[in-house]
């Protein structure tokens, strides 16, 4: 578990000592995600949908936002942490986040330990011209050792970031 953390922070010292800095034009997103919980341990595998409200304010390099999960397994995550954007040109995205999540679902194929669970994610993503992006990402979820046992899982989504003020526009 250490080395994957430690995996983690070093790349991303690299990603954000080494990439251009986040673009200021960006604006605030809803993020829609979809995809398959558990891929790696498969105890309790499930699809995976998410909500993102992701702030355009930045505090130093990082952005604030808001986590909602459902897994089709009956487990919820609910959550609010932080992401840094990192553009390599105009177009690519790479987007690592941290949120310390409240979860609920505990059931006798797979029990994550705690009611707290934290994840860290890496999204790549491609931004449009209208700055929404389609991304894919690749989650870890886990206690932290804050459980007796700490099991850990992981997510691989793909992820459609909305500009807010383009769904304001629809109503």
């Amino acid at each position: 578990m250490n080395i994957k953390l430690g995996f983690i922070a070093a790349l991303l010292s690299v990603v954000v000592l080494i990439a251009p800095s986040a673009k200021a034009d960006d604006p605030d997103y809803v993020t829609l995600s979809a995809g398959w919980f558990d891929l790696n341990r498969q105890k309790d595998q499930g699809g995976e949908f998410s909500l993102e409200y992701r702030s355009d304010q930045k505090f130093w390099w990082f952005k604030p936002f808001i986590h909602a999960a459902s897994i089709s397994n009956g487990m919820t995550f609910l959550g609010a942490g932080v992401l840094i954007d990192v553009y390599f040109g105009r177009r690519l995205v790479v987007s690592p986040s941290f949120v310390p999540t409240w979860w609920r679902g505990k059931n006798s194929d797979l029990d994550l330990g705690h009611a707290i669970e934290f994840r860290s994610r890496l999204e790549v993503a491609y931004r449009f011209d209208d700055r929404s992006r389609l991304g894919l990402s690749l989650s870890h979820s886990s206690n932290a050792g804050l459980g007796d046992s700490n099991p850990g899982t992981e997510s691989l989504m793909v992820n459609y970031s909305i500009p807010l003020k383009s769904i304001s526009r629809m109503f």
